[in-house]
């Protein structure tokens, strides 16, 4: 018994061990050393290769944002539910609710065009660093980013590259190296299916960020190109795109510690920040947007518990709201329960035993971030007063116009934009309950604000209850709530408020509101905007060199780039989680489970029937596991963030087990520091995807193109 706990502690050990930097690599620089000894079968080349047809082939940046992949011999893509949510949305009505009831095209004459929707392929990638740094040796601040532009540009026109392709030049660690790609934009992208929301958004804001997840979050689209298979606009002559490669698709069962990797556009991550800079994080910016957003969320909840119009009305705003507020609420417990600030403050003092002259730019780095943290902690309350308050934002919305107006700038087009705007708004707002929300987060604004920040007599602003009385006088006299009696009636009557914008603008100007909001707007833009850039300005020079200085110094360390929205593998293991005491997580959910959840008429977690007949008569086909039952999702110890949402997940022969979609709540902090104990990714099984094609949507004729590994 001994022995085999050894070893699995062991096995634990080692994979720990490697995967303890996580990673997002370039594909032309993947780890694969490491990649094969935690299990992959195929080589760095069959994942990227830019002379021949290989995986990164299959792979798409999904209409500037997700990720998606090629499934099929005939340019079918699959991606999240959540990445293509816009498109099935414009192309449903009253009558036909595609977001309700689904969509799954008969055949290719039923699948729905989408204008504007793109995807681009990655076809080759360049270091260029020496083309892009050239004669930049002395110089800096706006010299630097000058001559560095004209660099790229002239890099750029000196390619031989297609009508239909573009290069991206793009810096990494923090401007130490500069990477080209060449990309090829296809455009014609026609909508082949999606379940209904009921399946793609299952338990979507309760679940939003946790696990155990029991969501079916893919929809298919098509790429069509011109009849030489390149990309053309949309035409109803084009043709189905043939592609170089597609993926496999397999439904093995999956055994924990399965190698798997992730390939994909993963947005932002900030793996190298000194730890000056995540103790900032961790213990003032972070906690000061939960706490402003905790008073949002709690005030709509009050209304929405004891009012079914208003939880109706705002279920969508309170979702947005609890998104991050839930996403930071997990890093900053990971990051403390990682120990993040000690790991980086050892890892600091063993590049300064290697090299002292770190010590010097770690000093500064801590000198720049403590100088700046009383700005940033003052950004961090505003800007999320502002994103929290419906009044304020309105006002900021008509501070704007009165600028625009008397700089002549509103022409049709903006009035236009700005009525689509202000009627988005308006559709979901209710006067009263925004100023319960504004009052109570500007007395959190003005307790916990220091006093040179705060705009002249905001500081009366402390007393919650005060705000409250002087918000519902404010309101009865400010056009912009909607609440009063005046013809002009914004919400009411917006064209007849536009059609004299000289009247308009000078009655905007003696708003009590729209003067509220101009002093609060004001003061930040005095105190606090320029001061932050002035000092990231100066830090992001010092990260630049001590990105540079720990490359230089730790050789024992394999370093990746932070995630840029640029094409990235990061790989792991299938793996369960520990996360707290007496806390276990199984690694795979089950059919069962999303009925353990189903409430009838709940908009989060109610089924449709057939689904539920699919259940109770047990009709899995090949879709079920050595259960009996039909997994749904998966977790595993890949490193990905946003961008990677539709990104496939791979197994260790290149064949597709799963689509990304989310990350799971006690390991947030992996933008900043991955930590394998903690951090894992979210996936919808492809025998769940399968089953809901064949099964549910009785699309055969698309499983009929894939190429299915049993």
């Amino acid at each position: 018994m001994k022995r085999i706990l050894l070893s699995a502690f062991a096995l634990s050990t080692v994979m720990t061990f490697a995967q303890q930097y996580g990673g997002m690599w370039i594909p032309t620089e993947v780890n694969e050393k490491e990649m094969k000894e935690l299990g992959m079968k195929i080589s760095a080349k069959d994942i990227f290769d830019p002379t021949k047809a290989s995986i990164k082939d299959a792979v798409v940046q999904f209409d500037g944002g997700c990720t998606a992949e090629i499934i099929s011999g005939k340019g079918l893509l699959l991606t999240n539910h959540h990445c293509g949510y816009d498109n099935i949305q414009s192309h449903s009505t009253v009558e036909n609710d595609l977001l309700t009831n689904g969509f799954w095209a008969k055949d290719m004459n039923g699948e729905l065009p989408n204008p504007g929707v793109t995807v681009d392929f990655i076809t080759d990638i360049k270091e260029v660093t020496k083309d892009i740094l050239a004669g930049t040796d002395n110089l800096s601040g706006a010299d630097l980013s000058k001559k560095i532009n004209d660099n790229i540009d002239a890099y750029k026109k000196a390619q031989k590259i297609e009508s239909y392709q573009t290069i991206s030049v793009r810096p990494m660690y923090y401007g130490n190296k500069y990477y080209a790609f060449v990309i090829e934009t296809y455009k014609d992208i026609r909508l082949v299916g999606a379940p209904p929301s009921s399946i793609g958004k299952y338990g979507s804001d309760t679940d939003n960020w946790v696990w155990p997840r029991h969501t079916g979050d893919f929809s298919m689209f098509r790429i069509y190109a011109d009849k030489n298979n390149k990309p053309a606009e949309y035409s109803k002559d084009n043709i189905p795109y043939t592609p170089k490669h597609f993926l496999p698709i397999s439904i093995k069962d999956k055994k924990e510690d399965d190698f798997t990797f992730v390939f994909g556009f993963p947005g932002r991550t900030t793996e190298y920040l000194p730890a000056i800079a995540v103790e900032k994080i961790m213990l003032e910016t972070d906690p000061a947007m939960i706490a402003v957003r905790d008073i949002a969320l709690k005030t709509l909840d009050e209304k929405m518990r004891v009012d079914p119009a208003t939880k109706i009305k705002y279920a969508s705003k309170y979702a947005r709201v609890a998104n991050y507020w839930k996403k930071w609420i997990g890093e900053v417990e990971g990051l403390k329960k990682s120990n993040a600030v000690e790991k980086k403050k050892q890892y600091e003092q063993m590049l300064i035993s290697k090299n002292p002259g770190i010590k010097t730019t770690i000093d500064q780095l801590t000198q720049k971030y403590n100088e700046q943290a009383p700005y940033n902690l003052h950004r961090a309350y505003y800007s999320e007063i502002v994103r929290n308050s419906d009044t304020f934002t309105l006002a900021g919305l008509f501070n704007n116009y009165i600028q625009s107006y008397e700089a002549g700038k509103m022409d049709a087009k903006n009035i236009d934009a700005l009525k689509a705007r202000l009627a988005d708004i308006y559709k979901d707002y209710d006067a009263e309950l925004d100023a319960k929300v504004t009052a109570k987060i500007l007395a959190l604004y003005a307790n916990k604000t220091e006093a040179k920040f705060l705009p002249k007599d905001f500081d009366q602003l402390k007393n919650e209850t005060r705000n409250l009385g002087m918000m519902d006088n404010v309101s009865k006299i400010s056009m912009i709530t909607g609440r009063t009696k005046d013809d002009n009636n914004v919400a009411k009557n917006m064209d007849k408020l536009f059609a004299d914008q000289k009247t308009l603008v000078e009655n905007l100007k003696k708003d009590p509101l729209i003067q509220m909001f101009g002093a609060f707007k004001t003061s930040y833009l005095e105190t606090t905007d320029k001061q932050v850039t002035a000092l990231q300005t100066d830090i992001d020079a010092l990260q630049k060199k001590f990105m540079a200085q720990q490359m230089e110094t730790d050789k024992d360390r394999k370093f990746f780039p932070d995630a840029n929205s640029t094409l990235r593998v990061t790989y792991g293991k299938v793996r369960g989680s520990n996360p707290r005491d007496a806390v276990t997580y199984g690694y795979q959910t089950h059919l069962a489970g999303v009925m353990e959840k189903y409430i009838p008429g709940d908009y989060e977690f109610d089924l449709p029937k057939k689904l539920i007949n699919l259940y109770n008569t047990k009709d899995y086909g090949i879709y079920k596991d050595k259960t009996g039952d039909v997994p749904v999702n998966f977790t595993a110890t890949n490193h990905t963030t946003g961008g990677n949402s539709g990104s496939p997940a791979l197994d260790a022969n290149g064949n597709l087990i799963g689509l990304n979609f989310d990350r799971q709540w006690e390991g947030t902090m992996s933008d900043i520091n991955y930590d394998p104990r903690l951090c894992r990714n979210i996936m919808v099984d492809t025998k769940y995807i399968l089953f809901v094609i064949d099964k549910y949507a009785d699309a055969k004729w698309l499983i009929n193109e894939m190429k299915i590994v049993k």
